[in-house]
């Protein structure tokens, strides 16, 4: 299944979209997408009702696309978790993940406006799978477990100033919480339709140009190790999202640094997970 939520923002309506392209409301069932919703069972109730036909079905042309979990607890990073972008950037490869945290306040729709910070230089694009917490995880004994905590995945764009990120503090945070700096969506697609995870194809380009074209094979610390290793620091709860890291390709690492300016148009897609499509403007 895939689970989206539409309409104006903070205004979204929940609703679900079938293989056979029909979209259904899912306002019967819960008044959202969220972590209350994802702990309570609400995948299950979703695919009964879709079984039982008593989901109406929704009209969709217009409507904006927000992003698939509302108010998520925190949005915890993985950086660089693809060799080719440790690479890339002059970084060492990790022997443990790099991990971060990103205000939750930053995720918005796939389609939204994305606001190049005031004095920024060097905004930059980052195409990663996000994995969505479906169940609380706390001390797995091991990444086995992991498969029991996820409700689905999404694409994530981990957007970044690299001068406030890596030149204004020995921490990322103040390159990463940027207003709108985490596009997330459309759908959040359950584990069963998404298939093997550490094999999606991941591409993103820029004005219509292909800057980044990986694959999740390439992780360095596939999903259930991240889902397994985070439970030992901190409680993963249903609705948090986890963005896994993103592969070779971002204007860091590439020739000219090409970063972001008013007007750019990003494009980020991960194969069974859909497209987005973002509009760069100044804050």
């Amino acid at each position: 299944m895939r689970l989206l939520r539409l309409g104006a923002a903070g205004a979204e309506t929940p609703a679900v979209r079938t293989a056979d392209g029909r979209t259904f409301a899912l306002s019967s069932l819960t008044g959202d997408i969220d972590g209350a919703f994802l702990a309570s069972g609400g995948v299950e109730r979703v695919r009964a009702a879709l079984d039982a036909g008593t989901l109406p079905l929704m009209e969709t042309d217009g409507l904006r696309v927000g992003a698939p979990v509302a108010r998520p607890g925190k949005v915890v990073c993985v950086g660089l978790n693809y060799r080719d972008h440790a690479e890339e950037t002059g970084a060492a490869v990790p022997e443990r993940p790099v991990v971060f945290m990103k205000d939750p306040g930053t995720v918005v729709g796939p389609y939204d406006e994305v606001m190049i910070p005031r004095g920024s230089v060097k905004t930059d694009w980052e195409v990663e799978l996000a994995v969505v917490i479906g169940r609380e995880a706390r001390y797995l004994a091991g990444p086995e477990e992991a498969a029991d905590c996820v409700a689905g995945y999404a694409i994530s764009n981990d957007v970044s100033e690299r001068e406030f990120q890596l030149e204004y503090s020995p921490q990322w945070d103040l390159g990463k919480s940027c207003e709108t700096f985490n596009p997330l969506g459309p759908w959040l697609v359950t584990p069963d339709e998404v298939g093997d995870v550490q094999a999606l194809g991941m591409r993103l380009a820029v004005n219509g140009e292909v800057r980044q074209d990986g694959t999740t094979k390439n992780m360095i610390f596939d999903v259930p190790y991240l889902v397994w290793y985070l439970s030992q620091y901190m409680v993963l709860r249903p609705g948090d999202v986890i963005n896994t890291g993103t592969p070779a390709g971002v204007a860091l690492g590439l020739s000219g640094s090409p970063y972001l300016r008013a007007g750019d148009v990003v494009e980020p897609s991960i194969d069974g997970l859909g497209s987005q499509r973002q509009t760069f403007n100044q804050a």
